[in-house]
């Protein structure tokens, strides 16, 4: 949910700690994220929900950082980026559908590109460090397409509009 939602990768949600969560802010410092970066990144409200209910559910331990190991011999330490990698491997194929790591924070950044978010946003949110990697990242859809073709013509259309009214433009 985190990485869905926050565009977080795999190595920042296992590195992540109790201290980088901001619930006032509904934030999250990500401290050496891609290219060695620190950034901030926003929580949805569903998955401040998810990781609180899983913050309750979590043993008390002396580990600042937030995702543990459930089962095992490792059972109570950090789970590591292949441990999360392997949980959403197995749920994916259990649920039927094909997904990773990493085209989750592809589906945020196109959720939120199709949501009318600016693509510098998108970029800033995901700690690119160009505008090409994250339009890589982003598929336009049709419907936005659509949208943003329409909002334009009709600005065009005004703008025509008031041009072809204006003195010496008769056509």
């Amino acid at each position: 949910m985190l990485m869905l939602r926050s565009g977080m990768r795999v190595a920042e949600v296992a590195n992540l700690t109790l201290d980088d969560i901001d619930y006032q802010r509904s934030q999250i410092l990500v401290l050496c994220g891609k290219g060695s970066k620190d950034r901030v990144v926003y929580i949805s409200d569903d998955s401040a929900e998810a990781l609180a209910v899983y913050l309750t559910l979590r043993p008390i331990v002396k580990e600042r950082r937030v995702f543990l190991v459930e089962k095992g011999i490792y059972r109570r330490q950090p789970i590591s980026v292949r441990g999360i990698q392997k949980r959403i491997e197995f749920y994916s194929k259990k649920c039927g559908v094909s997904a990773s790591c990493h085209q989750l924070c592809h589906t945020m950044a196109t959720q939120l590109l199709n949501a009318d978010a600016d693509l510098v946003s998108i970029q800033d949110i995901l700690g690119h460090s160009g505008v090409r990697t994250t339009q890589r990242y982003s598929k336009l859809s049709n419907r936005k397409a659509q949208r943003d073709y329409f909002k334009a013509m009709d600005t065009v259309m005004k703008r025509t509009s008031v041009q072809s009214e204006g003195p010496g433009n008769m056509e």
